[in-house]
């Protein structure tokens, strides 16, 4: 999975990654309106926990503060 358009971290510092049966998403939070990501899950392939988890710790790498959102 490759990162793209992010919002800049500095504007956006935090990001709430949430998974279920259909999509990884994404929310960033800071300066401006909450911004949201979502990537449906055919396209991630494989182990889909083992995605979200490579996600967060992707983010964090970048330089946001994350958390795990709460499945619906």
């Amino acid at each position: 999975m490759r990162l793209t358009g992010l919002p800049n971290v500095d504007r956006y510092p935090r990001a709430e990654v949430s998974r279920d049966e259909e999509a990884i998403t994404v929310r960033f939070g800071g300066l401006g309106p909450e911004q949201a990501m979502t990537v449906p899950l055919r396209y991630v392939g494989g182990d889909e926990e083992a995605a979200e988890l490579w996600l967060m710790a992707r983010l964090q790498e970048m330089g946001y503060r994350v958390r795990r959102g709460q499945e619906p």
